[in-house]
């Protein structure tokens, strides 16, 4: 049966706000108990900072802390800012690890100090060590609240440690078995644990087939072997095998969101970004779209000189002129659909770099279908509507067949040669295929004029 915690309704801010404003705070206080933490993180945020303070203050302990490690960055930020130093000790003493290693590395300056002045020797050495391993790297988003057993404990130990140690631990469901130079040895399930006897050893109900990731290992990979797998947490070792600490499925959801905004950010022809939109300024926003901007603009020149090269050719035949847009905006829209297909086929796994004939040749076969249906189209509109001559509609049908063909083995190859010179796929996206296919089209459209019309 669901918890009794979890059977809320939809938050009614309307009469929160109410008793808010009638001062009645003890309804307010037994109100706001009945709601999930993420939605009273929505209902705070959109407080004032005095009104915040007071119904964070009136929050049980649990959920106090569930609600502020839900904030948003600039959120905890003024909360910390106007909390006592009593209230500051309680947040850093009873966040987890890795919440407070990700409010330390988003925090100003004055923050830090205020939050750091309350953390003891020992975990400010810590706190230090994980600051110095790579950014998104699993070092980075891994945590130290774990339950770690011995080999040689039994089932009753091993239940007590749990008792003892678990109320502090982000996950008590799997186990990690370690020796006592901490190498890890395997994982236990606490199904495992409570439905055997009290005197069977750990060592013989252990799974020693533990697969694991180390502490510089890319976020890119952890996101990986969590979907592969299916894993709800993930161990992390360092270089001899020694574990350090896990990354559980919350954490990598944040960094698959993040990674695919930068996927969708790239792709679009922009500098990635993990701030939020309404929360940049427009300077900020301006400085991350220019560069792309700039560089398709230039490359774009190259379409440009293209057609001056050709300049003659397109005065003799002024027809030619109308099928352009056509034609690019074709070749364009061809190589688009491909490289998405491929880049969402590298993100998930589906395609590696190893497979680059098998799409080569893929491509190739749906490029043929595509254009012969699409050019047969394009020569009957050109006879029945443009009512062109019949030379003129063969050159813009067979270009499209040409066009089509190339736009698509670019669209399909270029992602898997980003890959394999470990650039990030997304940048042979829409605007940069675009760009590329423009050029060859026109090259393509304006070779054929000339050849086939004898220009």
């Amino acid at each position: 049966m669901m918890d009794e915690k979890f059977e809320r309704h939809e938050i009614d801010m309307d009469l929160l706000n109410k008793y808010l404003e009638d001062k009645d705070y003890l309804k307010l206080k037994n109100q706001i108990q009945k709601y999930n933490p993420v939605d009273i993180t929505d209902y705070i945020e959109s407080l004032d900072l005095k009104s915040a303070m007071l119904v964070f203050r009136l929050l049980n302990k649990d959920d106090s802390i569930d609600v502020f490690s839900h904030m948003e960055k600039d959120h905890q930020t003024r909360l910390l800012e106007a909390f006592s130093d009593k209230e500051v000790k309680f947040i850093v003493d009873e966040l987890y690890f890795d919440d407070m290693i990700d409010l330390i590395e988003e925090m100003p300056a004055g923050i830090v100090k205020k939050v750091l002045r309350h953390t003891d020797k020992s975990e400010r050495n810590l706190i230090n060590q994980f600051l110095n391993y790579p950014e998104d790297s699993a070092g980075s988003l891994m945590t130290i609240e774990y339950i770690e057993l011995r080999s040689y404990y039994t089932v009753r130990k091993a239940l007590e440690v749990i008792k003892k140690t678990g109320v502090d631990k982000q996950t008590v469901y799997t186990c990690f078995v370690t020796n006592e130079k901490k190498t890890l040895l395997g994982f236990i399930s606490l199904r495992t644990i409570v439905t055997n006897e009290p005197e069977t050893l750990i060592e013989d109900l252990m799974d020693e087939d533990v697969i694991y990731v180390h502490t510089d290992d890319d976020q890119e990979t952890v996101a990986d072997v969590f979907k592969k797998y299916g894993f709800v947490v993930l161990p992390v070792v360092d270089n001899e095998k020694r574990l350090t600490g896990i990354i559980t499925v919350d954490d990598i959801m944040e960094v698959m969101e993040q990674e695919a905004t930068e996927d969708f950010q790239i792709m679009a022809g922009m500098s990635p970004d993990e701030d939020e939109y309404l929360d940049q300024s427009v300077f900020n926003l301006a400085k991350k779209r220019i560069a792309w901007l700039l560089i398709l603009m230039i490359s774009a020149t190259f379409t440009g000189s293209i057609m001056t090269h050709y300049e003659s050719l397109l005065g003799q035949a002024i027809i030619l002129t109308a099928f352009i847009p056509m034609i690019m905006d074709t070749g364009g829209n061809s190589g688009s659909q491909s490289s998405t297909l491929i880049i969402r086929g590298l993100a998930t796994g589906e395609i590696s770099t190893t497979d680059w004939l098998k799409v080569f040749f893929k491509e190739f076969r749906v490029a043929l279908i595509v254009s012969v249906v699409m050019s047969i189209v394009c020569f009957i509109k050109t006879m029945i509507i443009d009512k062109v001559s019949v030379p003129v509609g063969l050159v813009v049908s067979l270009t499209l067949i040409f066009t089509i063909v190339t736009a698509k083995l670019i669209g399909g190859m270029l992602p898997i040669i980003a890959k394999k010179l470990k650039l990030d796929p997304a940048i042979m996206a829409g605007p940069l295929i675009t760009t590329i296919v423009d050029a060859l089209s026109l090259l393509i459209y304006f070779e054929m004029a000339h050849v086939a019309l004898g220009l």
